[in-house]
């Protein structure tokens, strides 16, 4: 086993005088599966492609981004795990003094919108070298979208960027499918029914109804508003209510700088065997020699974990998880994860995906297209939803029985309203599966914030707190339940903000740090900000300023 090369003596080491494709990150290059850059080079490098990665090249220095030479297929560019903006500044638009994904956690080494600048560097040294831009910059940005950094409207980063394609999601079989056809030669403009992939077209068909026109059942072609009238907010609001109707199984066309874009529908998703042969590629679990004495610090914060599934059908409306990995989970094999289990000593800090105890659940009409539900979970639990705790927890039993292995955690989080169905589960949570705190999300207590946000009612989180605690007292341990807890979201107000204080006070709850809501692209709580209007009802509701966020934050933290 090896790294993917991220120099000319690596690619002299292999004998390689060309690669055929270089990926350029906005990330520190980890050569680990919870990092997007990696996952996506093995993936490619297991079909026979020669892989190379550029990771985190000065802007102002472009013989950084001429290292590897040119490909032979393609640049694939990401800003990485995260969305640049989001990485560089907080809530109150402030610059962050630190970032995760870099070595030493040090800032400033990638520039703001990360995949647009790098698209554009590259479109001047390489011109004719394809462009596939992707990862969650892209993917959140493939539409016209509400930019809260610049405090307007931006167009398809497709469009902005000038890159030749997009691809988003989780990108493992889109990306395989455009590199094995440009490898045989097709063009980039001629690959337009990609799953999972934005493209330019020429025209929508001509029978493709207008907006005004469409109705549900006309959900095999749509025509999105132009990007330059999604302005208007009352335009804007109707196109993110298309787009959520209708992006998973329609094809979308959209208007976007001047050129048609094509949002086909995402990929199929991955079957556990697909899932189960990706984890088993030959990852080196570390970060690449080159930053040797340096560390990685969201490298360290997951180097003991475990992915057990990827998607969410919680569908919060504050989160854009579903828009990028997914609604339906996608789970591992149990023998999967035991043997990725088995390289690790010691403790494993987590088992789990965006929810945990969501490993191995599934839809029993298979998460059908005719079904309107944006969450399986709000208001109420679907009855389609079939779920049990009972597979879980078999597999954290069966991990801490490893000889090496002397913990297991759950740190990832899990909902609360589904573990009310498992007393089972809360106990073994509680007992075992606990080092010492557990992360919860009620996000707030008022019921109307909470509706607007997506998620239960505070009587499930009171319940589980509950049995949780009675379950630890009764065996002498001391735990913690620590909530998080969002403010300022649309729709909140200096009232809800003191119902929930007083909810704190009354439960004894002390919280150090609250999160403020930030509207990052794609988001329906988003729409939400832009519009002012409750994205259900379409009734004008009340939005924070910045000041009212900051009141709010002083409420909330009352010790």
């Amino acid at each position: 086993m090896s790294f993917i090369p991220m120099t000319a003596s690596e690619l002299v080491e292999r004998n390689w005088d060309y690669l055929d494709i270089i990926i350029i990150s906005g990330d520190a290059y980890v050569d680990h599966p919870s990092f997007g850059a990696a996952i996506i080079a093995r993936c490619l490098e297991a079909e026979g492609f020669r892989v190379g990665i550029i990771s985190q090249p000065d802007v102002r220095v472009v013989e950084q981004f001429q290292q590897l030479g040119k490909p032979r297929l393609f640049f694939g560019i990401t800003a990485g795990n995260m969305d640049s903006m989001v990485n560089h500044y907080t809530a109150q638009r402030k610059l962050r003094h630190d970032d995760a994904y870099s070595p030493d956690g040090v800032a400033g080494l990638r520039p703001d919108r990360a995949t647009f600048v790098y698209t554009n560097i590259v479109k001047q040294l390489y011109k004719g070298v394809p462009v596939v831009i992707g990862g969650i910059e892209a993917s959140l940005r493939r539409i016209a979208h509400y930019d809260f950094w610049q405090d307007k409207i931006r167009n398809s980063i497709l469009s902005d960027s000038k890159a030749d394609i997009l691809v988003y999601g989780m990108a493992e079989k889109p990306i395989i499918e455009v590199a094995k056809a440009l490898a045989e030669g097709i063009q980039v403009a001629d690959m337009q029914d990609i799953p999972s992939t934005v493209v330019f077209a020429k025209t929508p068909p001509q029978d493709t109804p207008l907006p005004e026109k469409q109705s549900s059942n006309q959900n095999q072609c749509i025509i999105l508003p132009p990007a330059e009238q999604c302005k208007d907010k009352s335009t804007f609001y109707q196109m993110t209510k298309l787009f959520t109707e209708h992006s998973n199984s329609a094809v979308l066309y959209q208007s976007s700088g001047g050129r048609w874009i094509k949002h086909n529908p995402p990929a199929k998703e991955l079957t556990t065997r697909e899932m189960d042969y990706i984890y088993s590629l030959p990852f080196e679990y570390a970060a690449h020699p080159i930053y040797k004495g340096k560390s990685i610090p969201a490298y360290i914060q997951i180097k003991d974990s475990l992915t057990s599934h990827r998607g969410c059908y919680g569908g919060c409306n504050f989160c854009a998880i579903t828009c990028h990995q997914g609604r339906k989970v996608q789970s591992r094999s149990q023998d999967s994860i035991i043997t990725e289990a088995a390289l690790h000593r010691g403790t494993i800090s987590d088992v789990g995906g965006p929810t945990a105890n969501m490993y191995s659940t599934s839809c029993k009409l298979g998460f059908p297209d005719s079904c309107k539900r944006r969450s399986c979970l709000f208001p109420k639990i679907c009855p389609n939803l079939s779920y049990s705790h009972d597979g879980q927890l078999e597999l954290l039993k069966t991990i801490g029985n490893l000889p090496q292995i002397k913990h297991v955690f759950i740190s990832s989080g899990i909902r609360h309203d589904m573990a009310l169905s498992s007393d089972r589960y809360i106990s073994e949570i509680a007992l075992k599966y606990t080092g010492g705190r557990l992360k919860l999300a009620p996000e707030h207590c008022d019921p109307k914030v909470l509706r607007l946000m997506g998620k239960p009612d505070i009587e499930s989180y009171e319940a589980f707190s509950n049995k949780f605690f009675a379950y630890t007292h009764a065996q002498g341990l001391k735990r913690q339940i620590i909530p998080y807890l969002i403010i300022g979201h649309p729709g909140s107000s200096k009232a809800d903000a003191i119902a929930l204080r007083n909810w704190l006070m009354k439960h004894n709850i002390r919280v150090e740090q609250v999160q403020e809501f930030t509207p990052t692209p794609m988001s329906i709580s988003t729409c939400m900000y832009y519009t002012g209007l409750d994205f259900d009802t379409g009734e004008a509701i009340n939005i924070p300023s910045p000041g009212e966020v900051r009141e709010q934050k002083k409420i909330i933290l009352w010790k």
